[in-house]
């Protein structure tokens, strides 16, 4: 059957019939799949990491490009702004350290202040000729229930922003070994400086956003244009760490007298990794005394109470035998 079947394709197409049949179902064949394949669902996992790369260049473009200002806060500018441009200064530079990047962070910090404290003096105020006014009122207790909230309120902010630099600044001490690390393999690899931060700060995102936050607008201000030593500098003096001041110190010397930045990363990563094995151990040995102090204050008293409780007892028994 198969030779008559090629006995009639060569009559009908010639002694090249037998190959002119196989390309053509081969082609239908292939015809046949790319609707199949133009049909396919995209990856999931592809779409998510597409779409949070989007919305992390999205947020970190904002923040450098933001220079808006609140129309109404320019209103009282005068009055939410200190007079002196050194404490402007300052108190910029401690917001940026919070991670409070938008131009209006410090009339919004003073207007803060301002509105809690005056609300909860008045608050207070309120409670205390409601509740609390009387002719048996003193000097301290209108003070304590007027004055105190107020300055509750006065000092919340403040507060607030310096908690939130220590933990930044924490964040930043832990996170930092790993993202030498890390920027070491992506150099020796190949990558360029400028890649490697990149890709630090793609991988840093989920373990450390603050670390990452700092290394993404180090990326776009580079892509921006803005020299590389004024970017870096920008970063050690935002993050207010010293590791970060001496990092951004070896990379500006580096670049200056023309050494290897790999050499230099792997010195600078090793001696971080010393001195996280440094901080660790000495966090383990203040353990000890922590719970000797700890031990003496459950134990000792309970002990005294066991010891001298029956000679107490003893003592005020015979005590009262006497006075019978």
């Amino acid at each position: 059957m198969f030779d008559n079947l090629t006995a009639m394709i060569t009559e009908m197409l010639g002694p090249a019939g037998p190959l002119i049949v196989v390309a053509g179902l081969a082609l239908l064949l292939i015809l046949s799949t790319v609707p199949l394949l133009l049909r396919q669902k995209p990856d999931p996992m592809d779409k998510l990491a597409k779409s949070g790369r989007a919305r992390i260049d999205a947020e970190t473009k904002a923040i450098l490009r933001d220079t808006r200002r609140n129309a109404k806060l320019n209103k009282y500018a005068q009055y939410l702004e200190p007079k002196s441009a050194e404490e402007l200064g300052q108190m910029r530079l401690k917001l940026l350290q919070a991670g409070y990047r938008t131009p209006d962070s410090v009339r919004l910090y003073y207007l803060a202040q301002m509105v809690l404290g005056l609300g909860l003096l008045a608050a207070g105020t309120a409670y205390y000729v409601m509740f609390k006014d009387g002719p048996d009122a003193t000097m301290q207790t209108k003070l304590m229930y007027i004055v105190g909230p107020g300055a509750v309120g006065y000092l919340a902010p403040k507060y607030w922003i310096t908690k939130r630099v220590e933990e930044r600044k924490k964040q930043i001490e832990e996170g930092f070994p790993d993202a030498l690390d890390m920027m070491l393999v992506c150099v020796e690899a190949g990558q360029s400086l400028d890649q490697s931060i990149v890709r630090v700060s793609k991988e840093l995102r989920a373990s450390y956003p603050a670390l990452a936050d700092e290394f993404e607008i180090i990326s776009h201000e580079m892509k921006a244009g803005k020299d590389k030593a004024s970017v870096l500098n920008d970063m050690g003096e935002r993050c207010g760490v010293q590791d970060v001041s001496s990092f951004v110190t070896v990379l500006n010397q580096a670049a200056n007298f023309g050494t290897s930045i790999a050499d230099a990363l792997r010195i600078y990563a090793s001696e971080m990794r010393d001195k996280r094995v440094m901080r660790a151990e000495e966090k383990a040995n203040k353990l000890p005394t922590k719970m000797t102090l700890t031990t003496m204050m459950l134990t000792v008293p309970p002990l005294l109470i066991i010891l001298v409780g029956p000679s107490v007892v003893s003592i005020s028994e015979l005590g009262n035998l006497a006075v019978k």
